[in-house]
């Protein structure tokens, strides 16, 4: 049977994959210190995972559970996921979505661990605003925050702890993900999430700027197949974004789920913040030519998004 290690697992994302391997039959532990995943992300995967309640950080930790799980893949999705965040506490951020990366990659090294496959889950934050459009795991890189540089440095020890010491590892690029489970009552939480709440509860939106910034939305079930898909057949030491590769206005976002929800937003628009992006597109041709295709439209997504928080 294959062991899988999520870090992050009762997360959004990794919540996701975690009932996607198990479904495959997949033995799979999960380590998740809630302060931004939630327990009942798992509940109905609760008696087939094993779960453990522990900060990434904890390197005593995270060396023992290396030593004794003989993982076959390790999915790194751990992270303090916040830009706004990490511009408040970049030590305590810089220490998960960096330190605690390093420290795994160097236990993987110095006790070499046969893995099949680290991969370790980056952002599209790190292409800050430079001119390159679409953006290409190629194109120039920017980081305008700590959670940006912390996520490119991460990587960049994910790819070359791959070259130099002949691990297998590979590292992804998120764009913006969006789907059931994520969490709308954080400050922080992804931008649709927030939507979702505010037109279920009849409440303000505040809009920062003027709707007019681009973003490129992928459905979180797309984004598991791609993981999966990245992590088991491909040998490449490489990154790769993980988008749709279409770029809407956050504006015709909102108006779109506005007519799925039968609804009307009230929103309150405030000035830009300091190091949001205006312009986010990816190009998946380097994704494509694995053989990956996102099933998920944006008006499907949204609908079932939909669905899913009217119900819950």
């Amino acid at each position: 049977m294959t062991k899988v290690l999520i870090t992050g697992g009762a997360g959004f994302i990794g919540s996701f994959l975690a009932h996607k391997l198990v479904a495959n039959g997949d033995k799979v532990i999960v380590v998740d210190d809630l302060s931004m995943g939630r327990l009942e992300n798992l509940t109905d995967i609760k008696d087939e995972i094993v779960f453990y309640k522990h900060t990434v950080c904890d390197e005593q930790f995270m060396h023992d559970l290396l030593l004794k799980g003989n993982f076959d893949y390790i999915y790194y999705l751990a992270a303090v996921s916040s830009v706004a965040d990490s511009v408040v506490r970049p030590w305590y951020t810089h220490l998960v979505n960096q330190e605690s990366v390093v420290n795994t990659l160097e236990f993987i090294r110095t006790n070499h661990l046969p893995i099949k496959k680290f991969l370790f889950t980056s952002s599209a934050a790190v292409y800050g605003n430079t001119a390159d459009f679409p953006k290409t795991e190629n194109s120039h890189v920017d980081p305008l925050t700590p959670y940006a540089i912390d996520k490119y440095a991460s990587e960049r020890y994910t790819v070359d702890y791959g070259r130099l010491y002949d691990i297998p590892t590979v590292a992804v690029r998120f764009f913006n993900v969006y789907g059931p489970r994520q969490n709308p009552n954080s400050e922080y939480s992804g931008v649709l999430s927030i939507v979702t709440k505010c037109l279920k509860e009849n409440k303000p939106f505040t809009l920062y700027g003027d709707g007019s910034q681009t973003r490129d939305f992928i459905y979180v079930e797309d984004v598991v197949d791609a993981l999966i898909k990245i992590s088991t057949e491909t040998d490449e030491l490489t990154v790769y974004n993980i988008a749709n590769g279409d770029e809407t206005p956050l504006i015709d976002v909102i108006r779109t789920y506005e007519n799925i929800a039968g609804s009307k937003l009230n929103i309150i628009k405030k000035e830009a913040r300091l190091g949001d992006i205006s312009k986010s597109r990816a190009d998946v041709s380097k994704l494509k030519s694995i053989g990956f295709k996102p099933q998920w439209s944006l008006h499907d997504g949204l609908t079932n998004y939909w669905k899913y928080y009217s119900k819950n």
